[in-house]
């Protein structure tokens, strides 16, 4: 691309040297700089690329995008000093991908708890519809059916934009975004075109970040505002209308607005739900009757996806039909309350549950087939949002024994951890235990057969944060090893 042409999408600038003539890439990361690239300086929370200048200019970059005049050598390189550099990456990622998101119809999940999930049940769909779709979000970068790892549920503006243009030349039709709160206020998402918008619902989370709920809403609320006011364009909101904050939403955005329900009318709606131990049932009602539908996800909060799925992909014009159908196929997604297939005389369940709502809503899709002790194990985080821990503890108290243990723990001790969370234990039948391999140790050690354990906190991820370092960690795999040490004669027997 013409150097001119991609810088004359920062309409306040100051340019020191002479511009040239091609450009070949950009980067934010000084290590991943070619030659004849634009090198942006971005201000982070831990480091600032004003200070990877002189690494980027040796590696080639041509221009240096920045917030600050610079002693660089205008003969070899270029400086373009804005206010925001933050900013100036949506806009350059966007002109020089070419605007890739109007090429593709793009689907963004807003809310606390159900993101992941939704966007699974999504593309797992359109594979089965044989639409070509590409995902991204907590699990990483889903493209056509290849997993590819991604840093942050809402990645950077520049990678956001890298991965929607791949997708683009991939061939995609559709793309799927989940959509974090952090992303939306920290422009993570400039330059998305979305053409349809999903809310969840909102609950007590990220309040270290956003101060307050009513913070946290107005957060979730940009990516309704941001679908515009363009009514030529087929777009469409979303609404889970159980859920309060719906009726903010329906008054930020100007077009169609869609609703799903379990407990009140709405356009979607999931009636006479049964819960069973490898499946879930329920009549679902839609503008075109009700039908009824078995599947493969399990829990109450389950359907309240589904729902959100079915309806998205109906307003995208797909037969009703074929919609209900693929719902039926999809296996669990990975990680959440996805039960593990063993011989063991237990029950054990992997969920990313890590906020007091959707704690709460794991152990309610159990207790319809209960049989003997629910054993339940709780992490939070360290050096994040404290005023959830007690909370988190007071819901997993519904659990007959629960061990409170550590998420990703980081460089908060683990004492601290246990001490908030204990605050909001309802009973005495509980362990603390920081280290959070012992801790699944301990929950398989005490089970008994016939007992059902959920692992909460870690879902999908095979990895532990403590201090500034990634540790391999998989409940499951932990799980499953020792309870065939604990239960070898049982299992040995069938």
């Amino acid at each position: 691309m013409r150097a001119a042409d991609l810088i004359s999408c920062l309409p306040v600038k100051q340019i020191k040297g002479t511009l040239p003539n091609e450009i070949l890439d950009i980067a934010v990361d000084s290590r991943s700089v070619q030659p004849d690239c634009v090198f942006i300086c971005i201000k982070g929370y831990t480091v600032d690329g004003h200070d990877f200048v002189e690494q980027a200019i040796a590696n080639g970059a041509r221009i240096i995008i920045s917030e600050k005049d610079l002693e660089i050598d205008f003969e070899r390189v270029a400086l373009v000093i804005v206010d925001d550099t933050t900013r100036a990456v949506g806009l350059l990622a966007s002109k020089f991908y070419q605007y890739p998101s109007k090429s593709l119809s793009m689907i963004g999940i807003t809310g606390t708890n159900g993101k992941t999930s939704v966007s699974g049940i999504l593309q797992s769909m359109l594979q089965g519809l044989q639409v070509k779709s590409a995902l991204t979000g907590t699990i990483g970068f889903n493209l056509n059916g290849v997993l590819y790892d991604s840093a942050n549920t809402t990645s950077d503006a520049l990678s956001t934009q890298q991965m929607i243009h791949r997708a683009k030349v991939e061939g995609c039709e559709t793309m799927i975004m989940e959509v974090s709160s952090h992303g939306l206020v920290l422009g993570r998402l400039a330059g998305v075109e979305f053409d349809i918008a999903i809310f969840t619902n909102l609950t007590h989370d990220h309040l270290d970040f956003h101060g307050t709920m009513e913070q946290y809403g107005q957060a979730k609320s940009l990516l309704f505002s941001q679908l515009g006011q363009n009514l030529e364009q087929s777009k469409h909101a979303i609404l889970n209308i159980d859920d309060p904050w719906s009726n903010r939403l329906k008054e930020i955005t100007s077009f169609p607005v869609w609703t799903y329900s379990i407990k009140q009318p709405a356009h979607f709606e999931g009636l006479d739900i049964q819960l069973h131990a490898d499946c879930t049932q329920f009549n679902l009602k839609s503008p075109e009757g009700t039908f009824p539908i078995r599947m493969n996800l399990l829990g109450e909060f389950n359907v309240y996806n589904a729902l959100a799925a079915v309806a998205a992909l109906y307003t995208k014009g797909i037969p009703l039909d074929f919609i209900l159908k693929e719902l039926e196929k999809i296996p669990p997604v990975k990680g959440r309350m996805e039960k593990l297939e063993s011989e063991l005389p237990i029950s054990i369940f992997i969920d990313y549950a890590h906020t007091p709502d959707a704690i709460e809503k794991a152990i309610s899709s159990v207790l319809a087939f209960k049989k003997k002790r629910l054993i339940f194990l709780v992490g939070t985080g360290g050096n994040r949002d404290r005023s959830k821990r007690p909370i988190m503890a007071e819901k997993a108290s519904v659990a007959d024994y629960v061990i409170l243990t550590t998420d990703d723990p980081r460089n908060e001790p683990y004492e601290s951890i246990l001490s908030d969370l204990e605050k909001g234990m309802k009973h005495d039948q509980y362990a603390c235990i920081g280290d959070r391999e012992e801790a699944v140790k301990h929950a398989i050690s005490i089970a008994e057969p016939g007992d059902m354990i959920i692992f909460a906190g870690k879902g999908h991820e095979d990895y532990q944060i403590i201090g500034n370092t990634k540790y391999p960690h998989c409940d499951g795999d932990i799980a499953l090893a020792a309870g065939k040490l604990k239960f070898q004669d049982s299992t040995s027997r069938t």
